[in-house]
């Protein structure tokens, strides 16, 4: 406003403003404010600086200032404004305190509202600082290795061109040398090294990576020489989600925080004008004097009585909570979408776990692969050569052909399985690919079995998908029934390969994460949540890894859509909340809808990464509990500092109107409000 503004004019015409500036943020001074009012505290309780006779008062003297010119200057600027917050009211109070003969309480609640501010400021400003420090050292330029047709790259042809990273794209292959960081997130194509990634995740022990391995961006090569497979473009890296994260962490309070911060705007207002009423109708309506004798306090020491001890100290520092519960989480590689999170993981109920590649490690090692339908049968008397050379390596070229470049774990476990394999050429027209069910192409390499002017077409996916695409009843039972009498039952992780109406099951194994049943058990027992998992896989594999991990509540076979009708169900049936661990494009419509999504930075898709509310960047479900764990001890401490500090108002500031209680007494009421965020 306009008067604002003339006071700001004023106080840089006689050099306010710039002392103001100077010691508004100085963490130092401020400290020294603090210890030298201390110091004038004790004084009277210790002989040798009690014999000093004004030491208490040129301590006073010299401290009050450090914390009182900036916030004189920023009060009356909100007054002329015609503001009037929680910054105006600890302004008021502390500078009535020196006309009351209090000076030492006034300073010091000014000295701890200014440091919980700068407190404030540097935990919400730290991981800011930290992220845009490591981008600004983060590469510019990526070596992109040169390859011509299907020459791939390798590095005995080390031909590469420096490149702007924003121009990399998904499936290129770059050279990362000693030394250097990996521009985006890619996985090992070639080679092996140690990396650290203590600058994204706060883990200190450099990790191994070798071929196959995930690497985020921002990860740091300690010694070899690696060639990565780019696996997501810049604006989707792990380093650019930090850093997207974070700004937006700043823009979104908690819903307590706000409406901590707009009741305390229309609570400042009410406190003021009640110490006016009483300082100024005192008088009037009770016969008090307005400055107080030896028989009766004054109307305006009872004002000022009030004003002091209805301060709603704990409202000013309660984003305190908040930031450092981010700062924590933030040094443990756990990012929130703002300090709102918070909120909404205190408040849930109910969590709920993808499977492959979050309760699971998500690296499938194929155990057999068994034709199953359609196959040509010897002992029919019928030639067995009905596939090329032979009818597991014809499935196996297929499989991997049409999951080349694919991020999912069946598809990467088809892709290693056929490495140094001697299989036929298949190259994949008309590619398609279907979240939750499979992927369907043409094959340009095979011939159709019934018509040799086309192509064959193929599909791979689960077992109900693949049975689903034969409109014959009984032949879609066949397959299934074929599955059910496998020779390698159904403990595996399975999935179906249909080419040219002929059926192959693939059979893999999927081993749990290290540490996960100590995770469950501690959201169960101590967090006391309700856990599920959700899974598209069949039930035979979701329930041995449910059992795995001590898990009893299990949903199998679920589309993308299942997925998110069952979150929304198990919303409304318990209340409170959900929260849903996932990582693949399958999980972006629930972890949408769920109360709190939860993503592993370093396996998710790009889609999942976008709708998450928390990113964690560590490879580790341990973290889950700790988050959940600092979300709520958060939200409980607000709560109960406001609580506490409402009580203490009530308290104190009915007795200092009615002159009972000094002025003196109701600043240590003040420190009582106060306590509780030193724990923050």
């Amino acid at each position: 406003g306009g008067g604002g503004a003339a006071v700001m004019r004023m106080a840089r015409a006689i050099g306010w403003a710039d002392v103001a500036d100077a010691l508004r943020e100085h963490l130092q001074l401020c400290c020294i404010s603090l210890a030298l009012l201390l110091m004038a505290a004790v004084c009277p309780h210790v002989p040798l600086l009690n014999s000093v006779g004004r030491l208490p008062a040129a301590l006073i003297a010299v401290a009050f200032p450090l914390v009182g010119v900036s916030a004189a200057l920023d009060a009356l600027v909100d007054i002329a404004d015609g503001k009037i917050n929680i910054h105006v009211l600890m302004a008021l109070a502390a500078f009535a305190s020196i006309f009351m003969g209090n000076s030492l309480e006034g300073g010091l609640l000014l000295a701890m509202f200014n440091l919980a501010h700068i407190a404030e400021e540097y935990f919400t400003s730290k991981s800011m600082y930290d992220v845009r420090e490591l981008k600004e050292n983060h590469p510019e330029f990526a070596l992109l290795l040169e390859t011509s047709g299907d020459e791939s790259a390798h590095f005995s042809n080390l031909n590469y061109a420096k490149v702007p990273v924003h121009d990399l794209e998904v499936g290129s292959h770059i050279l990362v040398r000693a030394g250097e960081a990996v521009p985006v997130d890619g996985e090992v194509y070639q080679g092996s090294s140690t990396i650290t990634i203590e600058h994204l995740t706060g883990e200190t022990k450099p990790v191994e990576r070798t071929v196959g391995d995930a690497i985020p961006g921002g990860a740091r090569n300690l010694e070899g020489m690696m060639i990565v497979k780019v696996t997501k473009s810049w604006e989707d890296s792990t380093l650019n989600r930090i850093v997207q994260l974070t700004e937006e962490g700043q823009l979104n309070k908690p819903k307590l925080q706000r409406w901590l911060d707009e009741f305390g705007e229309h609570y400042s207002k009410v406190v003021v004008a009640l110490s006016l009423a009483v300082a100024l109708l005192g008088p009037f309506l009770f016969n008090w004097p307005f400055f107080g004798n030896s028989v009766c306090r004054g109307s305006i020491y009872r004002g000022l009585g009030l004003m002091v001890a209805a301060s709603p100290c704990a409202l000013a520092v309660a984003p305190l909570a908040y930031a450092t519960a981010i700062s924590s989480l933030a040094s443990k590689g756990i990012l929130l979408k703002g300090g709102h999170v918070l909120d909404a993981l205190s408040s849930c109920q109910s969590i709920a776990f993808d499977k492959t590649g979050t309760l699971t490690t998500g690296k499938l090692m194929c155990k057999a692969i068994e034709p199953i339908h359609g196959h040509l049968d010897a002992s029919n008397g019928v030639d067995p050569s009905c596939c090329t050379p032979n009818c597991e390596s014809e499935a196996l070229a297929v499989a991997a052909a049409m999951e080349k470049g694919t991020t999912h774990p069946i598809g990467r476990a088809v892709l290693k399985h056929s490495v140094g394999r001697d299989l036929p050429v298949v190259a994949v027209e008309s590619f398609e690919s279907l979240p939750g069910r499979g992927v369907v192409a043409t094959l340009s390499g095979i011939k159709a079995r019934d018509n040799e002017n086309e192509f064959a077409k193929a599909s791979i996916g689960s077992v109900e998908y693949i049975s689903s695409l034969y409109r014959s009843y009984g032949e879609s039972e066949q397959i299934k029934e074929a599955v059910k009498c496998s020779a390698f039952g159904p403990e595996f992780v399975q999935a179906a390969l249909s080419v040219d109406k002929k059926v192959t099951l693939f059979h893999f194994e999927d081993e749990p994460r290290t540490g996960v049943c100590e995770v469950i058990y501690t959201l169960r027992e101590k967090a006391k949540l309700r856990i599920m998992m959700l899974t598209g896989d069949h039930e035979s594999s979701a329930q041995r890894v449910a059992k795995a991990v001590c898990i009893e509540e299990v949903h199998f076979s679920l589309k993308p859509e299942d997925k998110l009708n069952k979150v929304k169900a198990v919303s409304r049936e318990g209340g409170g909340g959900l929260i849903m661990v996932g990582d693949g494009i399958n999980d972006a419509p629930a972890l949408a809808a769920a109360t709190v999504g939860i993503v592993l930075a370093q396996r998710a898709s790009a889609t999942a990464v976008a709708v998450a509310d928390v990113l964690l960047l560590q490879d580790n479900l341990c973290v889950v509990p700790f988050c959940i764990a600092k979300a709520r001890q958060t939200t409980s401490l607000v709560k109960q500092s406001v609580a506490l500090a409402l009580t203490c108002i009530v308290f104190a500031a009915l007795p200092s109107v009615l002159g009972f209680l000094p002025l003196w007494l109701t600043f240590r009421f003040f420190s009582m409000k106060e306590e509780p965020f030193s724990f923050a």
